[in-house]
Formats: structure tokens, sequence, C-alpha cells
């Protein structure tokens, strides 16, 4: 399909820079039905009136770690936003200014961490080897800074609040340089009113990376190549997701990662099967999904891969409409923004 199918104006005005607050305060744009059906308004504090006891909300429980670097190899400024872990001590990376980089290169970070250029990747990316006998975890922690998405990076400066704000009250498992947005509207007061009402809940781990952020250059889908990500779905949470659906449950993921890494996981036979290793799934309408029933998701950038998601899930002409109307009636896009509930 052509890319700009996949357009919309957006104005600025409408991206959020900061989340709200309570943050299941949040509104929520409730669409039922892919062709047609209702669109309800309400608050991400009334999700468990939307869903029926015995459904499954299915999190993802990455922690971001503080994967934005900036330092120098010589007199050149040298930015780096870490993507993906290769081992203990490499991660692949994209860098600023990264012509004036060449293998062997030493970069100076802040707090005397270091780290050597060693090879350059087909898409532009690089391998950087954090040098020194500290976790690279704890060296992050001395020179990074949290990895806010472009478009809010580019209107203010990260600060410590974001530390806090891009963070979901899921997060355990460290590696992901950007945060499963769907579920920073979730508090530990709404989660109390889910069980009340018989809604299960599970959580797999997807470490988003930095590719989450780049723009569709193709003008084509089938000419988009997408990053990988490395996810896990234990045995035991796939047996209990399958064993809910199998007694009439919904399997409702929070957020693409959860859904991408659950849809990766299960086969041509409806099954969700345990998973550990990269993918780099890329749905766009014409997929049959597999593993989900809903979505829950924030509002995504034009022309990106995630609303390409979300037009695969309901239909793309039910898609625009739905955004049009989100527009229409203020509600905030982006990382910080409002929510969806999406039950096709």
């Amino acid at each position: 399909m052509r890319v700009d199918l996949f357009d919309f104006d957006l104005p600025p005005e409408n991206i959020a820079l900061r989340p709200a607050r309570p943050r299941d305060s949040a509104r929520m744009l409730v669409v039922h039905g892919r062709d047609e059906g209702p669109m309800a308004e309400r608050a991400v504090r009334d999700l468990p009136g939307e869903l029926r006891a015995g459904d499954v909300l299915v999190f993802n429980d990455t922690r971001v770690i503080p994967a934005q670097l900036e330092g120098r190899r010589g007199e050149a400024k040298i930015g780096a936003t870490l993507h993906k872990r290769m081992d203990l001590r490499r991660w692949q990376a994209f860098v600023r200014n990264a012509k004036r980089l060449k293998a062997g290169d030493r970069i100076e970070f802040p707090a005397e961490v270091t780290a050597l250029a060693e090879a350059r990747h087909d898409d532009g990316s690089w391998t950087l080897l954090f040098e020194g006998d500290e976790p690279v975890e704890v060296l992050l922690e001395r020179a990074g800074r949290m990895p806010l998405p472009p478009y809010i990076a580019g209107k203010r400066e990260t600060d410590e609040q974001d530390a806090s704000d891009y963070q979901t009250m899921f997060a355990r498992e460290k590696g992901a340089v950007a945060a499963p947005t769907a579920a920073l509207h979730f508090t530990p007061e709404l989660i109390e009113r889910l069980d009340a009402a018989g809604v299960k809940r599970e959580t797999l781990t997807l470490h988003v990376g930095a590719g989450t952020f780049l723009p569709v250059k193709a003008d084509e889908t089938q000419d988009h190549k997408m990053h990988a990500e490395w996810g896990r779905i234990d045995a035991e949470t796939a047996d209990r997701l399958n064993a809910a659906r199998a007694a009439g449950g919904r399997i409702i993921a929070v957020g693409t990662t959860s859904l991408r890494l659950l849809e990766s996981a299960t086969g041509e036979d409806d099954v969700i099967r345990p998973f550990e290793g990269d993918t780099s799934i890329f749905i766009t309408p014409g997929y049959r999904f597999k593993a989900i029933d809903g979505l829950m998701t924030n509002f995504h950038l034009p022309k990106s891969t995630l609303f390409m998601l979300v037009s695969a899930l309901m239909g793309l002409e039910r898609m625009q409409a739905v955004y049009a109307h989100a527009i229409d009636e203020g509600y905030r896009f982006y990382s910080y923004g409002d929510s969806s509930l999406l039950l096709p």
C-alpha cells in the first residue's frame, strides 16, 4: 500500500508535552466495530466499565533506561541514542553527526564514560562498545538521560519529572529506550477497580527500540524495513492467555508493543506460544490478527508504522474517521497524550 494513504494533518497544539494528572484522568475514545459502530467519549478511569469479567489486559513490563547520550570525538559533538542491546557491553545505536565517526574512534561521554565506535551497520546505525568493567546500566545512569521522543524533546528540555512520567507502573525489566506509552495511564487505584470488576492482567517483555521513532521513508509499505526488538513471553503466561480465551475472555493488548509481541508468538492455529528473541513484525492492512481481540493505545503519528497497525486492526477508513474526530475534539496525541480503546 502507498504510505501516503496513512497521512493526515495534525495541528501542533494537539501534541501533548506533559501527561495528564492524575494519569487515569486522560481522555479515552472507545471505538466499536471495524467498518462502522459507536464511538464513546470516556476517561481512562472508566475502563472497568468498558470491559467484561474474564477479559485479560496484557501489559509490557519493560523499563526505560537513560539511553540518550551526548559526547565528543575530539572536537566533534556526537549524540547517541541506544537502540538495542547486542551483548553485555555492546549496543546498537543511532548516532547524530555520524559522518564524523570512523571504526575504532573513541567517544567520550560525561562522567568518564567512554565507548568505541566499533562498526557501522547498513541502516547507518553503529555498534558502540562501552569500555570499563562496570555494567553498562551503571554507566548509563551516570552519563545518560531519559530518551524522550523527538516530537517532545524538540519542543522542551528533558527534566527530572520525565524520569518518573516516562515510566509505567509495571516497569521492571531494564532495556527499553522508549516507553510502552499506553500503560502510562494506569494507576494502582485503577488496577484495584479492574481487579474488582474481574478483569485479569498479564505481563510480557518487549524492549522498545529507538526504531519506533524512525520515519517511514519508503513510498510503499512493503519497501519499509522494521528494526528488530527483543521480547519474551514465558510458557506460563502463554498458557494462561490461551485458557482465558478458551473460556470466552478477550485478550486486550495494552499498547502496540504488547500486541506486536503477542502476534509474533502466535501461530496460524491462533495458539499463543512461549517466545524469546527478536521480532521485526510489521503489521499493515490485510494482516489477520491471531492473538488479540482489542487494543488500548495512544494516538499516533501520521504515516507511522503504528498508525498502519491500528488501521490494520480497525480498517483504514474507520481510523481516518476516528482520528479526524479526535483532532476536532481536541484529543492529545503521542506518548504523553490521550488513549483509545479499539474493539473490532
